[in-house]
């Protein structure tokens, strides 16, 4: 939900700053597919369904859904803010690999959001002593805001990243078309019935 945010905010900060929503509409985002594709993977394996009975294919799964999600952004590092948005996603890819396949989450900030570690494979686990630990997920939203969750540097910097990118492309100047070519002159051709108009006066 920590991205659901970012686009709203970052649609709400291009419309202040006098962007046009056409703008958005004319990024082209390239294998736009490759990174659904990854997202979707992960909304599937940490429902409660697949959690509970994935073992230990969880870790590879979620390992390989985030690469394929790196993979699609880096294809777009042009974009301006996207950069930013492949820091934050290695920032988490190097976390979650460094435990093992595992994003841990820090017991106080799941304490704060009222929640116990959870006892399926979860993409926020607690673990002790974990590796990394200034990139996994150390702060917490708070209680009040809808769907909070915990959240780690990373996040902030996929966020702020997605923001940056969709307030650049909505204040995006609008594409004109070239400028047509000036009409060339059409030469008159000569008409052989046309008859000559001049009167010749005799001597």
């Amino acid at each position: 939900m920590f991205l659901l945010y970012a686009l709203l905010i970052g649609l709400v900060l291009g419309f202040v700053l006098g962007g046009r929503i056409a703008g958005l509409l004319e990024l082209r985002f390239r294998w736009g597919g490759l990174m659904v594709a990854g997202l979707l993977v992960q909304v599937a394996l940490f429902s409660d369904l697949v959690a509970e009975r994935v073992d230990a294919l969880g870790p590879p799964i979620y390992v390989g859904s985030t690469a394929m999600v790196l993979v699609a952004v880096l294809r777009n590092v042009a974009i301006p803010g996207v950069a930013i948005v492949v820091a934050g996603a290695l920032s988490n890819l190097a976390a979650i690999v460094a435990n093992g396949g595992f994003m841990p989450a820090s017991p106080a900030a799941l304490a704060s959001l009222g929640r116990s570690p959870a006892t399926i494979y979860s993409n926020s686990a607690v673990i002790p002593d974990p590796a990394l630990w200034f990139l996994t997920d150390i702060f917490a939203l708070p209680r009040w805001i809808p769907f909070s969750n915990v959240f780690s540097v990373g996040d902030v910097l996929i966020g702020l990243g997605v923001v940056l990118a969709i307030v650049a492309a909505m204040r995006r100047a609008p594409a004109t078309p070239p400028p047509s070519a000036p009409a060339e002159p059409v030469a008159m051709a000569a008409d052989p019935v046309r008859a000559d108009t001049s009167i010749e006066r005799p001597a």
